[in-house]
């Protein structure tokens, strides 16, 4: 079955009771044994609950994964995962970051004793160089957030294998519709559920999903330990926006190239970010291992002063944190994403005061670019007239 079906028919054939096609939210966190020593499968919410079941269960097909685990955030997802790590453990992680992932690494793990050394996952002379023997995985955003930096999955996970590393994948940006990392090699993916796989700006969630009996086991035991896991009612959100992912995906993918294409144009951006361009570093990467492009971009204008007045006058495109939704979103990295990662490194990797972030929405393009346009022609008449 394709999976623009798999995704479609997510849950419909999981209630026999009733027939069902929406499968039921199950907001009880208590079961009834039948007797002593015998389960109905479900004994407490917080292990396992039926709607977040075939939640997990459809997130493990999509990705060709063994298991999957949903959690109550991307950043929960990401603590789960790193809790398989313990004192004195190192992690390889992209350089290009998103900033709640840096935080988290370099304010929380770093308390335990779990550190983290920063390089572009496509350089394997890189990766090579910063290993220690006390490496345990490699962590990689592809293409990342927010300068769209590819990485080589398959390479990368060949060479972390022969090393004994885990290869983690976040996913986010391109979710199973677009890519499947674990098809080329990767033990664990991450998805910030919120975002593509959501869809509709309505819902906090995270997806784990995971390759291997080692590794899914001492996952699921850290799910449960941890308790950070999805309730019903944001499961099953998750599911009715996974549901039209694939529509959404090939839409976010057609306005973001075609916007992509339009900044090019105009003299006032100097640099265009977006993997679906011919010119992108990472274009021929992306085209071999993923079937399709994201919907984010960044953009980074020639003047920083156009900066503030662009924000303050987009009208359909929302002045925005976040990613992924049905509505057009814009946001600044360096003072909103990305503030918790130190201004020397968000200015060496190019995360500077004159970059934006778009994820583009669904709204029809000749709308989006209209409003872009004029909110940028508005800024540099501001500009100009200082």
């Amino acid at each position: 079955m394709k999976i623009e079906s798999r995704l479609a028919q997510i849950g419909s054939l999981e209630d026999p009771a009733t027939g069902g096609v929406s499968f039921p939210v199950y907001h009880s966190t208590a079961f009834r044994h039948p007797r002593l020593g015998q389960s109905t499968g479900f004994d407490y919410a917080r292990s396992k609950s039926p709607t977040r079941a075939v939640l997990e269960a459809a997130a493990a097909e999509l990705e060709k994964g063994d298991a999957g685990f949903a959690c109550s955030t991307g950043m929960a997802a990401l603590q789960t995962i790193f809790a398989m790590f313990k004192q004195g453990d190192h992690l390889l992680v992209s350089l290009d970051l998103y900033g709640g992932t840096y935080r988290l690494l370099e304010q929380i793990m770093s308390r335990f004793g779990v550190t983290a050394s920063y390089v572009d996952t496509n350089d394997l002379d890189g990766l090579e160089s910063l290993s220690t023997p006390n490496t345990k995985a490699v962590l990689i955003e592809t293409p990342t957030n927010p300068l769209m930096m590819v990485t080589d999955i398959g390479k990368v996970a060949a060479w972390a294998k022969s090393r004994g590393y885990l290869t983690i994948v976040d996913n986010t940006l391109l979710t199973p519709f677009f890519q499947r990392p674990i098809e080329l090699g990767a033990d664990i993916v991450i998805h910030s559920a919120t975002k593509y796989l959501g869809g509709h700006n309505d819902v906090l969630a995270g997806l784990i999903v995971t390759k291997g009996e080692e590794v899914s086991a001492e996952i699921a035991f850290l799910h449960n330990s941890i308790g950070a896991v999805l309730g019903p009612q944001d499961s099953w959100l998750l599911m009715r926006g996974m549901k039209t992912l694939a529509l959404r995906m090939e839409r976010h993918q057609f306005n973001a190239t075609r916007v992509a294409e339009w900044l090019q144009t105009n003299p006032a951006v100097e640099t265009v970010y977006y993997p679906g361009l011919a010119d992108h570093p990472g274009h021929d990467v992306q085209s071999k291992q993923s079937s399709g492009n994201t919907g984010i971009l960044s953009f980074k204008m020639k003047d920083a002063r156009t900066i503030e007045p662009i924000l303050r006058h987009v009208k359909l495109i929302a002045f925005a944190e976040s990613l992924g939704g049905v509505e057009s979103l814009m946001t600044y990295p360096a003072v909103q994403t990305h503030a918790d990662i130190p201004l020397e490194i968000r200015n060496a990797v190019g995360v500077d005061d004159r970059l934006l972030r778009f994820s583009v929405g669904i709204e029809h393009i000749d709308d989006i670019i209209a409003d872009l346009g004029q909110a940028i022609q508005s800024a540099e008449k501001e500009v100009s007239s200082l």
